[in-house]
């Protein structure tokens, strides 16, 4: 099966192809003629499984584009509103069809006069229901979506979801999508759906089980010499990191052209002359590193990616997988390595969670690992090198000044001098560090389930509990030595 199976809007098909789409997920194969023919759903599947796509395909292809706010969907945290904002403007543009991100913390008026030109309102449930109830806006949707209920749900928001229900109105199409089904879901599913079809997607891997994924935990300003150090130890052939900005593209890619990496970004902001120089080089093998953004690097289908960086982790698991998907192609092995922060725990925590897949915590190696590594590869190499006639001359013409040991000593210094590592002698944290901080989560989570720690911190979807005590992880740092960069 094939997107073009669905019969969708040439436009919109278009825009399919030229984010590399070819065939449908499960839940997309399932849920799509569902929504095309009217129906309300819920349906049941984990984040990393195409959701966006499932719901926003149908609802875009099924818009008249000129009616003001057609659609809006409600989702917990700004960044899952900001992603899914993301891909739907990459799927409606060229139908003309723009799409506004409202959530907490953001000036009313700028998000207002979004509102005033969009077709499709992102929103979290905080915002949106001020908005509403301040009667700033006065919207008939034709569809409305709920996606990560269960996630909505966890962080307080069900008062607020009922509540912003009785201001939609009654003749309308309604999406319910989330990961489990509790009680007060399906409660909720009664009450907002009309005689709703029920599709569920049972959980499995949703990542590759040839890819190998680890983490390494540091402090946000060790990030830089993190990805060097884990460099110089991987070694990899061919990679890509992941960032989550085009600045943070911009500059990484800056940062590792200095310190002598073959690399280049790529990103929406670049003419698309410079991204198709940028991507024909690193299939050919020219370049070796490739700095992308999540969108840029969607349809990216490159088999011999040999690992995956995740400089920062992503906002939500689906663009987890996509971006890990990158590597471990055409039944190839692969390595996703993430570096993280302590107070990112929480997403690596929900990430390994929805994806099904292990996700293990490592310690970067010190400078002794890596140059024992990179030791063994010399020897590897001289013994492997074969003896050609020039190499033979050049030995001879030494030895008129010098005996062979000599000769010997002074060729193996040239080639050790690769062996030379930069950066201090530990970077990030220990395994006794890791571990209390997964202790610690794991209390907090605790907390939360026995009532004594709300999640809920402000509208507008944050989080924040882990990270407003991230200070407090570097406390437990062992005593680092050596000299830095």
């Amino acid at each position: 099966m094939t997107f073009k199976d669905f019969n969708f809007k040439e436009v919109l098909q278009q825009a399919i192809s030229d984010a590399g789409f070819k065939e449908p997920s499960p839940i997309q194969a399932d849920a799509i003629p569902v929504v095309l023919n009217g129906k309300d759903i819920v349906g049941q599947a984990h984040t990393g499984t195409g959701k966006t796509a499932a719901f926003g395909l149908p609802i875009i292809n099924m818009m008249a584009g000129n009616k003001g706010v057609e659609a809006v969907v409600i989702v917990p945290t700004r960044e899952l509103a900001m992603q899914v904002s993301d891909e739907l403007f990459r799927f409606s543009k060229n139908l003309k069809i723009n799409t506004a991100t409202v959530y907490g913390g953001q000036s009313y008026s700028r998000q207002l006069k979004h509102i005033e030109g969009a077709g499709i309102i992102v929103a979290t449930p905080g915002r949106f229901l001020d908005l509403l109830r301040d009667k700033k806006i006065e919207i008939t949707p034709s569809y409305v979506v709920l996606d990560e209920a269960d996630e909505m749900l966890d962080m307080g928001f069900l008062d607020d979801i009922k509540e912003i229900f009785t201001f939609m109105p009654e003749k309308r199409q309604t999406l319910l999508f989330s990961a489990t089904m509790p009680p007060a879901i399906k409660k909720l599913a009664q009450t907002i759906l009309n005689e709703p079809e029920f599709i569920t997607i049972t959980k499995s891997e949703v990542t590759n089980s040839k890819i190998t994924q680890t983490f390494y935990v540091v402090d946000e300003h060790e990030r830089d010499d993190a990805l060097i150090r884990l460099y110089d130890f991987k070694n990899p052939e061919k990679s890509i990191i992941f960032c989550r900005t085009k600045k943070e593209v911009d500059r990484l890619s800056t940062f590792l052209v200095s310190q002598g990496f073959s690399a280049k970004g790529l990103h929406g902001d670049m003419e698309q002359r410079q991204r198709e120089e940028a991507i024909n080089a690193f299939k050919k093998g020219k370049l070796e590193i490739l700095i992308a953004t999540d969108v840029a690097a969607r349809g990216l289908d490159v088999n011999d990616v040999s690992h995956v960086f995740n400089y920062h982790l992503p906002f939500d698991s689906e663009s987890y997988v996509h971006r890990i998907g990158r590597t471990g192609r055409a039944g190839k092995e692969g390595m996703a390595v993430s570096i993280v922060t302590p107070h990112e725990f929480r997403m690596l925590q929900k990430i390994q969670s929805s994806t099904g897949g292990k996700l293990e915590a490592k310690v970067i190696p010190n400078i002794n690992s890596v140059k024992e590594k990179k030791t063994d590869s010399l020897k590897t190499k001289i013994l492997e090198q074969k003896v050609y006639d020039s190499g033979i001359s050049l030995v001879e013409s030494l030895k008129e000044e010098y005996d062979l040991s000599t000769i010997a000593h002074k060729l193996a210094s040239m080639l050790t001098n690769t062996t030379y590592v930069k950066g201090s002698n530990y970077i990030g944290k220990s395994e006794i560090d890791i571990q209390k901080l997964f202790d610690r989560l794991k209390n907090d989570n605790s907390s939360d389930r026995n009532g004594k720690g709300g999640r809920r911190n402000s509208r507008g979807g944050g989080r924040g509990n882990f990270r407003n005590r991230r200070n407090s992880s570097s406390n437990s740092s062992r005593s680092r030595s050596g000299s830095r960069r």
